[in-house]
């Protein structure tokens, strides 16, 4: 999998596309796939609210918050588990 470029160098690749090149030309020029591009393209039309879904720091917040979702969620898993164990040892046999 090839690096990950530069937020400048998709700034780039997009005002040349907005300024007229064609996408293929600008892709080959630029060493990276058409498909790359055009997804770069349809990322920025959703940031800048010319076409629906989530934006880039809504996608960012989305994955932090199921992130710290599951955490909470094994937390308290171990939390109930340690509760039992000492629930059982307290009782006194008969």
């Amino acid at each position: 999998m090839p690096a990950p470029k530069s937020p400048e160098f998709r700034r780039r690749a997009l005002d040349l596309v907005a300024h007229g090149e064609p996408v293929a030309a600008t892709a080959r020029n630029l060493g990276i796939s058409e498909s790359c591009l055009r997804r770069w393209m349809a990322r920025d039309d959703v940031d800048a609210g010319r076409s629906e879904g989530l934006t880039s720091a809504e996608k960012r917040e989305l994955v932090e918050l199921r992130r710290r979702t599951r955490v909470l969620e094994m937390e308290n898993e171990i939390l109930k588990r340690a509760s039992a164990y000492f629930a059982r040892e307290n009782v006194l046999p008969k």
